[in-house]
């Protein structure tokens, strides 16, 4: 639902009923996970999806139901050989689906709206069956918002079933800190950011690290680079991409990231460079498993020459890493695509 969230709270706002078809349940080779949401006004519009293609008209019809009756429907979808081979559904999973009539002033969905787009964390919690069916409350740092009652239960972590239960966990987006505002650092941002990171540019020149050359940065600093490191908050989550090229600003840089609980950290370079900046790294006294963490020459190998196919190799190699990927191709690859 993160995806559409804006469209939704415009439409709660603008005083527009809709139906919101949600995942709140998959099982086998799924294309998308729990909480993936198709959205349908009254006008017949459309945003989101649930499947990737499969079963996306089947959704949107029981939207227009549920929009026309008020009454939600939980759907299966891909249960049984026949079932996959009618909808055109080739993958070996099942998904459930459930489809509620959300009027404007729903406050369980409007908080939750509300903190996605705020970049806080928030739980949605409905009911997918009983008598219930539909309800929801949302759980965020304001306390419990909606009618739907829970009773005595253990919410998890992360996205996922408790009994009649479907829970979507959303946190806020993870940081990336790009250090330089080079050429490659403008498409490394946008295409970040459509991955769901909030992307900051750090560069202690102010001629380069502006607003005209990164407008769809979140957020720009002028600082030395290991000065503005040294202010942040820095988790599991958060990537760290070195573009500076220049000694002066990579190493103090580096050798402070590399000893923090950052889960990514890249800096851009030849093999040479490299050679050279583990070098100074150890002269500096980084010890040798912190240098194993240090990404370079950064990005998968994609043979890029512009500087948007060497942006898209850095964050794909991110999200490699993010995901514990293996990062190769599908075609060469054996098991499940969705792993």
């Amino acid at each position: 639902m993160r995806d559409i969230a804006a469209t939704l709270r415009a439409w709660m706002q603008d005083g527009k009923p809709f139906a919101l078809a949600s995942v709140v349940g998959t099982t086998g080779s799924s294309p998308r996970p729990l909480g993936t949401a198709l959205a349908v006004d009254g006008e017949g519009t459309a945003v989101g999806g649930v499947s990737g293609g499969c079963v996306e008209a089947a959704v949107y019809t029981r939207c227009q139901e549920v929009l026309e009756t008020g009454a939600a429907v939980t759907d299966s979808f891909g249960s049984t050989e026949e079932e996959r081979f009618f909808l055109g559904i080739t993958c070996e999973g099942s998904m459930d689906v459930l489809s509620v009539r959300v009027e404007p002033g729903d406050t369980a969905i409007a908080a939750a709206l509300d903190a996605i787009l705020a970049g806080e964390a928030v739980s949605l919690v409905r009911a997918v069956d009983g008598h219930d069916l539909g309800a929801a409350v949302a759980i965020s740092a304001d306390g419990f918002t909606g009618p739907l009652e829970l009773g005595a239960i253990d919410l998890p972590a992360t996205s996922g079933r408790v009994g009649r239960f479907a829970v979507e966990v959303y946190t806020p987006p993870p940081d990336l800190f790009i250090y330089g505002a080079v050429d490659f650092a403008a498409p490394i941002v946008r295409i970040a950011r459509s991955v769901g990171f909030r992307v900051t540019v750090c560069d202690a020149r102010p001629v380069f690290a502006t607003e005209i050359r990164f407008p769809d940065a979140d957020a720009l600093e002028v600082a030395w680079p290991h000065r503005h490191f040294e202010g942040i908050a820095v988790d599991a989550r958060t990537a760290i991409v070195v573009l500076t090229h220049d000694e002066k600003f990579d190493l103090p840089l580096l050798e402070r990231a590399l000893v923090s609980d950052a889960g990514y950290i890249g800096a851009l370079g030849s093999r040479a460079t490299h050679r050279d900046r583990l070098d100074r790294l150890r002269e500096a006294g980084v010890g040798e498993d912190a240098l194993a963490r240090l990404r370079a020459p950064i990005g998968l190998d994609l043979n890029g020459r512009t500087a948007e196919e060497t942006a898209l190799s850095i964050v794909a190699e991110i999200v490699a890493v993010r995901n514990d990927a293996r990062a190769g191709f599908l075609k060469e690859a054996k098991g499940p695509i969705h792993h």
